[in-house]
């Protein structure tokens, strides 16, 4: 049993290094979708992943199209802050493919426009925040994923 955590055009190095450390200790594979927003050698990266970054299982794509020319026709579900259903609705599956778009901005209006269907948000319940931060947010989606595939 597994899932894939997909980050699309990561920018924060500490963010990634914490994914990557979640996605060992669920057995999840992650996939990192260029351009990056720094190097793949940033201390800052390996100190977030401490010295678990050799053992996890990663895929490294040159953009979000061959991202999806390789996994397109798969179980994907699309996070967002404009999403209208929440994360807890999602029928979960083993090996589904969770993605999530860069801190600043999120996913491309384009993928949001044609993924209507498989968008999802984390529910936000204070008019003052905007979103949550990247790694907490996939952490909350990871662990629910897992709890239902359990049960």
């Amino acid at each position: 049993m597994g899932l894939n955590i997909v980050l699309i055009e990561p920018e924060i190095p500490n963010n990634t290094g914490n994914i990557g450390r979640l996605a060992l200790a669920t057995g999840a594979t992650l996939h990192l979708v260029k351009p990056f927003g720094f190097e793949l050698t940033d201390k800052r990266l390996k100190r977030a992943g401490l010295d678990y970054w050799p053992h996890i299982s990663i895929c490294i794509y040159e953009n979000t199209l061959e991202f999806l020319e390789t996994h397109g026709t798969k179980e994907l579900v699309y996070f967002s802050s404009h999403g209208e259903r929440p994360y807890w609705d999602i029928e979960f599956t083993d090996n589904m493919f969770l993605i999530f778009g860069k801190e600043s901005v999120g996913l491309s209006k384009q993928l949001l426009a044609i993924n209507k269907d498989h968008l999802y948000k984390i529910p936000l319940y204070s008019e003052h925040i905007r979103s949550l931060n990247l790694a907490n947010a996939v952490g909350i989606v990871v662990y629910e994923g897992l709890r239902t595939l359990k049960t």
